[in-house]
């Protein structure tokens, strides 16, 4: 399952023996760095880069190109390496931008030998920065983890490598200029398989029709299956002069649910790009009027009269026209989505449904974990009738925030403090029922630490069904155990995966996913406590140990930037529609709308009471 990180999230690498695949809309110099414990480089020999493109462990393309593949052998590096930073860099006088700003974003994949993605990182925000350390490859406790960076520098490569500590940092970047001005194009070939005596031959790649030897092979690497996937439902066919009608499922992928996810994920992009284009469209046209306005004003004998009154009405006339273009084309675009949203909906799995959605009224409790959970709907204020579904991949790989503080959207004038602590309270209820119902029996352990009891009437849906194994802990003395007994949990989960012996782990250790939703965050905290709670933060998902933070962050504040780790890495929620979320591809601030219960239903006691039946079927 690949990890879709952003800037500052980090994620357990399995293998040692990895590739670097690198995608910009232009041609880049990509290179990696080899630096000590403090993050240092110690000389020009630890830099791999086209004048010196092999290093031990780690080989680099010899040229400047808009696509890079690096190859990293991580038990082949130093002994002293605990850190590669992989680099991008614009070459300098070839002619081509001077800065990533002009540049579509960046993509980093870190995959496995055979191309399964291990995680991937989308660079935004570049402006006039013409390099970046894109990731980083980082050694801890003897494991190897990856963290998405994208730190950029104006000052080019030459400030990048100073930054790093290295000494005569010019002469370096320049070297590395001047060999991907002479040097020759070449891709890089990935380090051959290790081969033991009793290995069995590796399993050949599938080939395109193109590579013209034998037939396609389909195979997928994480899958042992050679069929190919059955083909998407078909359209049915459209009226004369309309486009063809929607359909459920019609995306690329193995089983329904994933189709229907990357349908879901491909409505995002549409719309993010139309929208995109309908703005950049106005903005031409109110560009265009200002310089004709302006042309009709610098000249003295156009500048009053009927003459100059036409002219600008003129101007305003073309600018209305292109504004009335670009928004037809936009409103086509919606009735399209629109009409793909309306049928998509009603074909989506429990975890990918509302609320209000009627599979809920024939769930039962499933036999594997879904692919993906559903945290609420996303629309731009050029089509607010036009909600698409947010999906977050599964297991989660970051810890969800449900921020209780005041709100930036429009319901921050209509909602008070009060009842955005208890809409707070009543979202994460929502999503712990909506975890513990997409997984298996037994597959899903909730806690809750709520210091001062006053999450009793949010949480009496996971009390009276037995969700809930023991009570939310309360007092400093609760959440200190609650919190110690998590910790040992990581630990040990985490030595046994290192050590390859997952099947001794103490009897009293709970395997399952583990939540813990924390209400009133920082009170009932001591200095101790906040630290575990980061820690859990930062590794606890790698291991099934996932954080639900109920907080204002203002409540907070007390701890300055302390904190501000344990923020970033959390997804940030509302309890009330917020604009807040900005997509990778144009930097679009989507309104975020949470998952909530429709008004007076009971669904979600009758899915947790169907949850505990089945649970007490399996003596759990």
């Amino acid at each position: 399952m690949t990890a879709e990180l952003v800037r500052g999230q980090n994620h357990p690498l399995s293998g040692t023996r990895l590739e670097i695949r690198v995608s910009a809309g232009g041609p880049v110099v990509a290179g990696a760095t080899l630096a000590g414990a403090d993050g240092t480089v110690s000389g020009a020999d630890r830099i791999a880069h086209p004048a010196s493109h092999r290093l031990p462990g780690l080989e680099v393309s010899r040229q400047a190109a808009a696509d890079h593949r690096l190859a990293v052998d991580l038990d082949a590096l130093p002994e002293d390496v605990h850190r590669v930073h992989v680099l991008l860099a614009l070459p300098a006088g070839a002619g081509g931008p001077t800065s990533f700003g002009a540049l579509a974003a960046p993509f980093v994949a870190v995959t496995e030998l055979d191309g399964a993605e291990i995680a991937t990182y989308t660079i935004t925000d570049l402006g006039a920065e013409s390099a970046v350390v894109a990731v980083e490859l980082y050694r801890r406790q003897d494991a190897w983890k990856v963290r998405a960076v994208g730190q950029g520098y104006a000052g080019g490569l030459a400030a990048m490598l100073q930054d790093q500590g290295l000494e005569r940092a010019l002469e370096t970047a320049a070297a590395i200029n001047e060999a991907v001005t002479r040097g020759t194009a070449r891709a890089v070939a990935p380090p051959p398989p290790r081969t033991a005596p009793d290995a069995a031959p590796p399993r050949p790649a599938p080939q395109s029709p193109a590579a013209g030897s034998g037939p396609v092979d389909y195979r997928h690497p994480r899958r042992a299956t050679a069929t190919p996937p059955a083909p998407a439902p078909a359209a049915p066919p459209a009226e004369p002069g309309q486009p063809p009608r929607p359909v459920a499922g019609d995306a690329n992928g193995w089983t329904m649910d994933e189709r229907l996810y990357n349908q879901v994920w491909g409505m995002f992009e549409d719309l993010a790009r139309s929208a995109a284009a309908y703005r950049s469209a106005v903005d031409f046209a109110e560009s265009r009027l200002e310089q004709e306005l302006d042309k009709v004003l610098s000249d003295p004998a156009t500048r009053v009269g009927p003459a100059a009154d036409a002219a600008r009405a003129e101007a305003r006339a073309r600018q209305a026209s292109l504004v009335e273009q670009a928004r037809a084309v936009l409103d086509r675009d919606l009735a399209q989505l629109t009409a793909e949203a309306e049928v998509v909906e009603h074909a989506l799995p429990p975890a990918f449904a509302r609320w209000d959605n009627p599979v809920w009224h024939g769930y039962q409790v499933p036999l594997e974990t879904p692919m993906a959970l559903r945290l609420g709907d996303l629309h731009l204020p050029e089509g607010t009738g036009l909600r698409i579904p947010m999906l977050v991949r599964l297991p989660l790989e970051r810890g969800l925030w449900i921020d209780s503080g005041r709100p930036t959207g429009f319901e921050s004038a209509v909602v008070d403090a009060t009842e955005l602590r208890r809409l707070a309270m009543e979202t994460a209820v929502a999503h712990a029922a909506r975890l513990l119902a997409v997984y298996p029996v037994g597959d899903f352990t909730v806690h809750v630490i709520d210091p001062a009891g006053a999450a009793g009437t949010a949480l009496a849906p996971l009390l009276r069904t037995g969700a809930l194994k023991e009570p939310p802990a309360a007092g400093a003395q609760g959440v200190s155990a609650l919190l110690q007994r998590l910790t040992r949990r990581v630990d040990l989960v985490q030595m046994a995966v290192r050590s390859g012996a997952a099947d001794s782990l103490p009897p009293d250790v709970d395997t399952a996913e583990q939540l813990l939703i924390v209400n009133d965050f920082p009170h009932g905290f001591d200095d101790r406590a906040v630290n575990q709670l980061r820690y859990l933060a930062d590794e606890g998902p790698s291991v099934g140990v996932h954080l639900m933070m109920v907080a204002d962050r203002e409540d907070a504040r007390g701890y300055g930037p302390v904190l501000d780790p344990l923020w970033r890495a959390l997804l940030r929620i509302t309890p009330v529609p917020d604009d807040h979320l900005a997509d990778p591809w144009v930097g679009h601030t989507w309104t975020y709308e949470p998952s909530l219960v429709p008004a007076g239903s009971d669904v979600v006691r009758q899915v947790l009471q169907r949850v505990g039946q089945a649970r007490q079927a399996y003596g759990i």
